[in-house]
């Protein structure tokens, strides 16, 4: 290249549009990323009007779904709040509810991961009405329990983490833009459900103490609450515990909010903590006359001793070693010592 071109080149005022292509690239898929979402939401609210939910057959949809057992086991929540059972519909009647009703996006969405905690948006959108309801909030990467906490470091404990805490932003969500008799509906036919179809059976009923001891719920405290044995448990009551362990993996409530151990205090039924179990040593039991003078009371050893001639006293005296007396000496001098020491 000549100086001419390369005095051209430095005069041309185009000689940096190549640079700031390259460098505008990116901004550029930015760019075309929200376009295309910005696309998609108004197709989906054409859509949404073009054919607009038919909400007699969406109510039927959604009390045909709360006949099913599966669903209605799982539907429900129970916690006490001043004295009071409160229940309530559950993420997984929530979800139920919303796609039975139609034109509705919702979903839970990590915004951005950094220093230790992660931005989480819960959101529910009524694509018809254009009722929308966002829930965005911090979640850190720490695990608490109740002997301390310790960060998270594994992908999978951060998702899991993020999910259980999205999923209950995401109830809170969806229960904001489906109108509330719907709700009230379907939580009375997930009742009707439980309390009619419900089957107790010896597999549910052991299922159901499995997944109770791992919040550290006995057998025991189960039919102390019920007050019966875990064999006669009735239909209804077996719903009833189904609602405290739905609010108990929903971390709703503690174990110690329903059920009573008299030796334990309620921090203590709520920690899911080992502890070791410390060696021991085994020792042969003491047949001899080791275990006869500690079950001697001091006026009996005296009579023993007393039964003694005087030189048969002295003998034993002088010949017993006081300080480490071992096994095998006579019974007569165990005597002494026992007496010497307790007098």
């Amino acid at each position: 290249m000549t100086g001419t071109s390369l005095q051209t080149q430095k005069n041309n005022p185009f000689a940096g549009q190549e640079l700031a292509k390259t460098q505008n690239s990116g901004g550029a898929l930015v760019e075309v990323e929200g376009q295309r979402a910005v696309a998609e939401t108004q197709a989906s609210m054409m859509i949404a009007k073009k054919f607009p939910r038919d909400q007699l057959h969406g109510m039927d949809m959604i009390l045909q779904a709360c006949t099913r057992p599966g669903l209605a086991e799982s539907a429900l929540y129970s916690y006490a709040r001043g004295g009071t059972d409160i229940t309530g519909p559950s993420i997984r009647l929530a979800e139920a509810i919303a796609q039975c009703w139609g034109n509705l996006q919702f979903g839970v969405r990590e915004l951005e991961q950094k220093d230790g905690n992660s931005t989480v948006e819960a959101f529910a959108w009524d694509m018809e009405s254009n009722v929308r309801q966002i829930k965005i909030f911090q979640v850190k990467h720490f695990r608490h329990t109740r002997a301390g906490g310790y960060p998270l470091k594994d992908p999978r404990d951060i998702y899991e983490a993020v999910a259980n805490n999205g999923a209950r932003r995401l109830r809170a969500c969806i229960l904001g833009v489906i109108p509330g008799d719907v709700v009230e509906a379907a939580v009375k036919q997930c009742e009707a459900t439980l309390n009619t179809k419900f089957e107790v059976t010896p597999e549910r009923t052991a299922n159901l103490i499995e997944k109770f001891d791992g919040y550290q719920v006995t057998k025991e405290m189960i039919e102390k609450r019920i007050q019966r044995r875990i064999d006669a448990i009735t239909p209804a009551l077996m719903a009833s515990l189904g609602k405290i362990f739905n609010s108990l993996k929903d971390g709703m409530s503690k174990p110690a909010d329903w059920f009573e151990v008299p030796d334990k205090t309620a921090e203590e039924i709520n920690k899911d903590v080992k502890k070791p179990i410390p060696e021991t040593k085994t020792t042969e039991p003491d047949t001899g006359s080791n275990a006869v003078i500690e079950a001697m009371t001091v006026e009996q050893l005296k009579t023993e001793i007393a039964a003694l001639s005087e030189e048969e006293q002295v003998s034993a005296l002088q010949s017993a070693d006081f300080t480490n007396m071992p096994t095998g000496k006579g019974s007569l001098q165990k005597v002494l010592l026992a007496h010497v020491n307790a007098g």
